[in-house]
This record gives structure tokens, C-alpha cells and sequence, in this order.
């Protein structure tokens, strides 16, 4: 089978979130079950190609106010996935990927409209697939184009598409008149296809158009189609529940793995965890805590820092925090609210916080491999990746019981052995206090703690059985594509 991946970011290439480990790692374990895949981004001033050569010179892309033209390069081949970049540099050749801290960009729905009109272009050239696997809002107008612009063109007859929401609070919301300028026409802007509450929402286009609905998790699937989770769009999903499922994200362990990892201080396994303690000390080295007591638990943060992320928490519990025997080190960026809170936060107790207000791949791993837990209290989140890596590094997972950190990580009871990490269910400071008291508690019995550490290390979440699980929807998709054809 040949599917092709659209998406806003991918590693290595480009990079912000979740997303791009999935569109990164996806691929690769479609083609090991031998499956032809094709994988399409854009080509950002952060992407970085070795040899790229034109694949297509030159794509008409229709605005209403002039013609835009772009090109696609070949990134060439790796583990069996061929690469694609639509360049064009007006859009594409940015700082940043979708805005800077000040907001979105303003044209977003311009580039995003232009990639996905490039891919189907670029694909009747370069090769149709049989399914086109799109993913999040920047993608959101190809499965939507096929049904309705593309709907005649004899290129496309026989396509299927999977749309995987990745995050149903990024959904793509424009005033209406963004519709001409795409050169959309005005029936798309009504309930049952792209109106939003007087906007124009390209994830609910996605899923009005598209045969197959998937999203990172099974617990954020059954979330989603609630109010508390669903951002507006939860009655949507709700009719699409019989087309709609939840699976799991996997992890590339090639790249997150404490025995193999290269940017680590020393690597270590379930049967041998001394070098665990040299990564401790490196990574208390790289925040400027060199001379800190490595018998003090460390917790570690690596995020961006959004509201969906559960930061508020930390806030409220920090004065009590601090009197607990903790070091936490923390690194990301993002909204500017919390990065001035964790700077204020990190000035007030120095002694306790540790901050790089940064995107750093290389110290993402060393708090990965050297802290002894890792937080994530999020107010929501529909996969999660770093609990699942964080399990492998032996560094035990604190987390909220939501979405795909409810899915991944089991309360740990110190009684029986059973668990691999500490989960709070009530979105408050107070249930946040008493977890991480709790796993403090917990740390302090080596033997016990070493159990609960090698228990998670021995966890399994690679691509494998997330890829077989995507192969089942990709042909439930052929299937209902062939039956229209097959009551003629």
C-alpha cells in the first residue's frame, strides 16, 4: 500500500511539538511492514537538507489575489520513506514555524492552504497514494479539497484519507473572508462543514471531509468527544465516533534509549544503572548546580510551555514545594505568561529551580537520562511522548490521569511491586502537592525505588504495534472507498 504523510513539522527536518516525532517515526515503521510511504513538509529556513534536488520545478498555487509558485524537493530516502519539502520561501523561510511569542502568524491559513494544494499537486507528478494521512490543522484542507474541488479529477478517484488529530486545542480558526482569498467557495462556510461560531475552522473541515478520524490516545479519543475536552467541536466528533479511534503514539527507540544515547554522560540499562548517577551530576552540571547533593531527588521538566501543560499547578504549590528536598530542572519555551513564570519562580528559589528557557534536543535527553522523576501535571494531553521516554530512562513519570499519560503510566503501589509512576486525577495544586509528597516519599527506599525504576525501563511502547493498528485503519479506508464502486 502507498501512503502519503502531510504534516507541518517532522524530525529531523523541522520541529515544535509531539507531531513531529510521530510524522518522523510513523513512516519508518509503516515501511518495515512493507508498505511504499511518502512523507510531505514544508521545507523552513530550520530545515536543514543535505543534497536536495528539484523533484518538481514549478506548482500553480491559485489565491484570489494573484498566482503563488512553489517548488517540492527530494530530501531522498531513509529506512524505505521517501521525503518531499514544498518550498516557497515568502511563506516557508521564517524564524519560526507557525508565529514568535507575540502570535500566530498572521498569513498561516495562506501557508498552510498553499502547502496543502502543493501536495496533491506535487503527488500526480511524483506519485498518487492510495491513502493520504494528514495530520493537524496545516494539513486539514487536503482531505477537504479531495471532496470537493478535487472531488472530478480522475487522479484522485480511488484515495482515501486518515486525518489524526494530535491536539484538539490548535484547530486553525480564520475570519470568514480567508475563503475567497483560498479561493474556497462560500458553501463551505456552514454548520456541517467549516463554521465555527462565525470563524472559519480548518480542523472541523477535516473532519467533515475525511473517510477515517484518528487521534494519539484511546482515553484522549473518548475525551474529545466530551465538552470538558472537545474545544466546541466535541458534538462533531460524537457523530463520527464509528469512524473515529484512538492509537497510541509509539517512540523511536533508536533515539531514546539510556543504552544507546549519544548525548548523555554515560549510558546504563535495567541490569546496570550506575551510569545513571554520572548523568545525574552531568545534568545538575549543565543547569550551574554542580556542587548540589546528588542524594536530593531531581525532577525534571521538559516542555513547551502552553495552558494545556498544567503550569498553574506548579505556581500555586511552589512556596510549599520548596520546602520539600528537591532540585527541579526545567527547559522549554513558549507562551510568554509561563516563561515569566518559571523566571520569576527560578529567582525566588534558586536553590530549587533550574531554568533554560530554550528548545535544546541535547539537554532534552540529559534531563531525560538524569533526572529521578519527570512532571508532567497537564490539564490535558492526548498522547504524551516524554512519560514514555521518560520510562525507559528509568527516571519515574509524575503525571496527571488524562488522555495518554492515563493510558501510559500506572499508579505505582509500593505494597505490590505493581506500577510505574505516580498519577493525580483532580486538576488542582493540592492533588499536585500530595503526588509528587507521595513519589518523594517513595524515593527515599533505594530498593524499592531501583523496582519501580527497571518495572517502567522494561516497557515496550515502540511503533510496532501502533503501525499495525494504522494498517487497520488504512484498509477499513480501501474498503469504504471500493464499496461505492462495488454497489454500482
Amino acid at each position: 500500500m502507498h501512503i502519503a504523510f502531510a504534516a507541518s513539522e517532522c524530525v529531523p527536518f523541522s520541529k515544535t511539538g509531539g507531531l513531529a516525532d510521530v510524522v518522523g517515526a510513523l513512516p519508518g515503521a509503516l515501511a518495515a511492514l512493507g508498505h511504499q510511504v511518502t512523507v510531505y513538509v514544508p521545507r523552513y529556513r530550520q530545515t536543514k537538507l543535505a543534497d536536495a534536488q528539484k523533484a518538481v520545478r514549478s506548482i500553480t498555487i491559485p489565491f484570489d489575489d494573484r498566482y503563488r509558485f512553489c517548488s517540492v524537493l527530494a530530501g531522498g530516502n531513509n529506512s524505505g520513506v521517501r521525503y518531499y519539502f514544498v518550498e516557497y520561501p515568502p511563506f516557508f523561510d521564517r524564524d519560526a514555524l507557525y508565529g514568535t511569542s507575540a502570535g500566530d502568524y498572521s498569513d498561516n491559513a495562506e501557508r498552510f492552504a498553499l502547502f496543502s494544494r502543493a501536495v496533491l499537486e506535487a503527488s500526480k507528478i511524483l506519485g498518487v497514494p492510495q491513502i493520504f494521512h494528514c495530520h493537524d490543522w496545516q494539513s486539514a484542507l487536503i482531505p477537504l479539497l479531495l471532496r470537493t474541488q478535487y472531488a472530478e479529477d480522475p487522479a484522485f478517484r480511488e484515495v482515501g484519507t486518515v486525518f489524526t488529530i494530535h491536539n484538539m486545542g490548535y484547530q486553525g480558526l480564520f475570519p470568514p473572508d480567508i475563503l475567497p482569498l483560498l479561493t474556497l467557495p462560500w458553501d463551505l462556510f456552514t454548520i456541517a462543514k467549516m463554521e465555527f461560531f462565525g470563524q472559519v475552522n480548518f480542523l472541523k473541515g477535516a473532519l467533515a471531509y475525511s473517510d477515517f478520524v484518528t487521534t494519539v490516545s484511546k482515553k484522549y479519543a473518548q475525551e474529545i468527544q466530551t465538552a470538558e475536552f472537545g474545544f466546541g467541536l466535541e458534538g462533531v466528533l460524537r457523530d463520527r465516533s464509528a469512524t473515529l479511534a484512538g492509537i497510541l503514539n509509539g517512540v523511536d527507540y533508536k533515539e531514546w534509549s539510556p543504552q544507546t544515547d549519544k548525548f548523555i554522560a554515560a549510558n546504563f540499562s535495567p541490569s546496570d544503572l550506575s551510569g545513571k548517577a554520572k548523568c545525574k551530576q552531568d545534568l545538575l552540571s549543565v543547569f550551574g548546580m554542580p556542587n548540589a547533593d546528588t542524594k536530593i531527588p531531581v525532577i525534571g521538566i521538559v516542555s513547551r510551555f502552553a495552558a494545556q501543560k498544567g503550569f498553574d499547578l506548579i505556581a500555586q504549590v511552589m512556596d510549599r514545594l520548596a520546602r520539600e528536598e528537591l532540585i527541579m530542572v526545567v527547559l522549554g519555551n513558549g507562551d510568554k505568561v509561563y516563561e515569566e513564570m518559571f523566571v520569576r519562580l527560578s529567582r525566588q528559589f534558586p536553590h530549587k529551580i533550574a531554568l533554560k528557557i530554550a528548545y535544546d534536543n541535547v539537554i532534552a535527553h540529559k534531563i531525560e537520562a538524569g533526572s529521578d522523576m519527570f512532571l508532567m501535571p497537564s490539564r490535558y494531553e492526548p498522547c504524551g511522548l516524554n512519560q514514555i521516554y521518560s520510562l525507559k530512562y528509568g527516571t519515574v513519570p509524575v503525571v496527571r490521569a488524562t488522555g495518554g499519560l492515563d493510558d501510559t503510566i500506572e499508579h505505582w503501589n509500593s505494597r505490590t511491586g505493581k506500577g510505574t509512576g505516580f498519577k493525580f486525577s483532580d486538576y488542582t495544586g493540592e492533588a499536585l502537592l500530595m503526588t509528587i509528597r507521595e513519589a518523594l516519599r517513595a524515593f527515599q527506599d533505594p530498593t524499592s525505588w531501583q523496582a519501580l525504576m527497571r518495572t517502567g525501563m522494561m516497557k515496550d511502547f515502540s511503533w510496532n504495534a501502533s503501525a499495525r493498528e494504522y494498517v487497520k485503519v488504512y484498509e477499513r479506508v480501501r474498503q469504504l472507498q471500493a464499496a461505492p464502486l462495488a454497489t454500482i
